[in-house]
């Protein structure tokens, strides 16, 4: 499985920006997807997760409620909807995408990685 995100930019605080990430190989679609990001000296945090039929999701406390993921299946694409965007949300950001069904939060448990885009929110 390949991914490539994009949509990442430079947003105002209290803006907004949706991400995606197309995915191609076999089975792209049954795969649980989710979304980290990065600033620079710190380990990757989990952003959001949701299962292969779109149905589950979860989310970091720091993003419920400004944050949706979702995906389209037909398209083997991801997305990120960031709302209320807030300077601390300035970072990479990374999808990747998980075998097992079971959603999950820890980078440990994801198979597949793809390149991160940058999102900048200036204060």
């Amino acid at each position: 499985v390949q991914l490539q995100a994009s949509g990442g930019g430079l947003v105002q605080a209290g803006g907004s920006l949706r991400l995606s990430c197309a995915a191609s190989g076999r089975a792209s679609s049954t795969y649980v997807m989710a979304w980290f990001r990065q600033t620079p000296g710190k380990e990757r945090e989990f952003v959001a997760t949701v299962s292969s039929s779109g149905v589950s999701t979860s989310y970091a406390d720091s993003v419920l409620g400004r944050f949706t993921i979702s995906r389209d299946n037909a398209k083997n694409t991801v997305y990120l909807q960031m709302n209320s965007l807030k300077p601390e949300d300035t970072a990479v950001y990374s999808c990747a995408a998980r075998q097992s069904g079971q959603l999950a939060v820890a980078t440990r448990y994801y198979d597949y990685w793809g390149q991160g885009t940058q999102v900048t929110v200036s204060s």
